[in-house]
């Protein structure tokens, strides 16, 4: 009797059986991981980069041909020896490219959420590395010999500028809040102005940061109208703090009234009860004196009598991320001792580059120079419209014959929900297709094309053109290294 030819190991792969697709792989073709790793060029990538990773990479990069081969994909070329150290070599490049990349702004917001918020000053560079590459003496006492207090890092500067009593730190100013809340009024009721329940970014909202802490929210007067009389029927014998927060990422205009913070101090004050205010982004100097909008200071809300002040590292302060909270001594000391402070701390990196850029503020003179932030928001406008008029021929070449490029006065913004309705006058080049068909696409195309430059380069598009904004624009000459790099893409 005669017997069926036996299967293929390759059945229904495209191959017939014994059979090869002319130009195509056969998975008999594929070296061994040991083999793969023995060729000339893998070798040098186990001396740079180790055989666990380089291994792990090699055995992926088979697997995903030999899925390829199946599948009648995999020309026989690329499964030779050379071919398969180059894609190695170029896997192990990919898993190592770091994630979190450098980037310019140029969208016209200066503190930009998305792209890192504030610049750290090259002083608060220049510390982070010196405090980071050996031991310091984040909590030990150089005077005692003994433990110390990682606060004392900052406190002493922060209450020389605020004028506070006392001060403590914690990881971001939605902590600073929260911990404030907590350590004041965990079980007992806060006070606080319909108008000023905000939501910050990630849906972050005020009444769900006061449940979180265990307090109890208190509304009281309208969206847009409260008055002292709502604070004073509202205190029971259940309150435990009257609360403001400043609404740096909205305005209400128009039929307005609210209760200012030595109004509402006074109020809680004569009641026995402390006061606090978030003013979110604070500034620790007079914007004004720069010809910028002014934002309420710590210092000013001081004065006012305000037991508590919250306020962020990362925003108008130009510092790294971190939640000041400064105030008298009573309650941040209360603040200090509550045992959440430990889960939110601050670690030693973002405390040096915090104690750093206070520092920068004993020298208020030399700010504009020395704090990225202040140096971008009070840049010229002549200034960017010089650095456009420089860019623009450059910019032309690079994207002709498919964009016309034309010098444009803009209006940017400051950003991080600082100031959210003022504008800063500024210019840049706007870039619109030549071509109006399919004009959006085009736009999309070359907003992806400066997005995937090795330095990126991230614009805005608005009224069916690309526009880069110019203001936060220091690296002039990385900008200009690139486009060559642009015209081969768009090419």
């Amino acid at each position: 009797m005669m017997q069926e030819p036996a299967e293929s190991v390759v059945h229904g792969s495209g191959f017939g059986a014994g059979e090869q697709a002319a130009g195509k792989a056969h998975p008999r073709d594929l070296p061994a991981t040991d083999r793969l790793l023995r060729e000339a060029a893998v070798q040098q990538l186990l001396a740079d980069h180790g055989h666990t990773l380089v291994a792990a990479e090699a055995r992926r990069l088979l697997d995903d041909c030999r899925q390829q081969v199946l599948a009648g994909q995999l020309d026989l070329a690329q499964a030779a020896l050379p071919a398969l150290a180059a894609q190695l070599q170029a896997r192990v490049q990919q898993v190592l490219r770091p994630r979190m990349q450098a980037v310019l702004n140029l969208t016209g917001t200066v503190i930009h959420t998305n792209l890192g918020r504030s610049l750290l000053a090259e002083p608060a560079l220049q510390h982070m590395l010196a405090m980071m590459s050996g031991p310091n003496n984040l909590e030990y006492d150089l005077g005692s010999g003994g433990r110390g207090d990682r606060d004392s890092m900052i406190e002493e500067l922060l209450c020389q500028i605020t004028g506070a009593e006392a001060a403590t730190v914690v990881n971001n100013n939605a902590a600073a809040v929260l911990l404030t809340l907590a350590a004041m009024a965990r079980g007992r009721e806060v006070i606080v102005s319909r108008g000023e329940l905000v939501e910050i970014g990630g849906a972050f909202r005020m009444p769900d940061v006061m449940e979180s802490a265990g307090a109890r929210l208190v509304e009281v007067g309208t969206t847009n109208r409260t008055h002292p009389q709502d604070y004073e029927r509202a205190i029971s014998g259940n309150t435990a703090l009257l609360m403001k927060v400043h609404t740096s990422n909205y305005q209400v205009q128009g039929f307005t009234r609210s209760v200012s913070e030595a109004e509402m101090a006074q109020i809680a004050h004569r009641h026995g009860l402390p006061m606090a205010t978030d003013l979110g982004s604070g500034s620790l100097v007079d914007l004004a004196q720069y010809g910028l909008p002014r934002e309420p200071l710590p210092q000013e809300m001081l004065v006012a009598g305000c037991d508590v002040v919250t306020f962020s590292g990362d925003k108008l302060l130009g510092g790294p991320q971190a939640g000041l909270i400064v105030g008298s001594k009573e309650a941040v000391g209360r603040i200090r001792k509550f045992p959440m402070k430990r889960a939110l701390r601050m670690s030693k990196l973002p405390l040096a580059a915090l104690e750093a850029t206070l520092r920068l503020y004993l020298q208020p003179e030399h700010l504009t120079r020395d704090l990225p932030t202040l140096r971008m928001l009070t840049r010229p406008v002549a200034e960017i419209r010089g650095l456009a008029a420089r860019l623009q021929p450059l910019l032309i070449e690079a994207v002709a014959p498919r964009f016309g490029v034309e010098i444009v006065e803009l209006q940017g913004q400051i950003g991080s929900g600082s100031l959210p309705v003022d504008r800063l006058p500024s210019a840049g080049l706007a870039m619109a297709p030549l071509e109006k068909k399919g004009a959006g696409r085009a736009l999309d195309a070359l907003a992806s094309a400066l997005r995937q430059l090795p330095l990126p380069v991230i614009g805005r598009i608005a009224d069916d053109r690309l526009l880069l904004d110019l203001r936060c624009l220091e690296q002039e000459a990385a900008f200009v290294s690139q486009l060559p790099a642009l015209q081969e893409q768009l090419a």
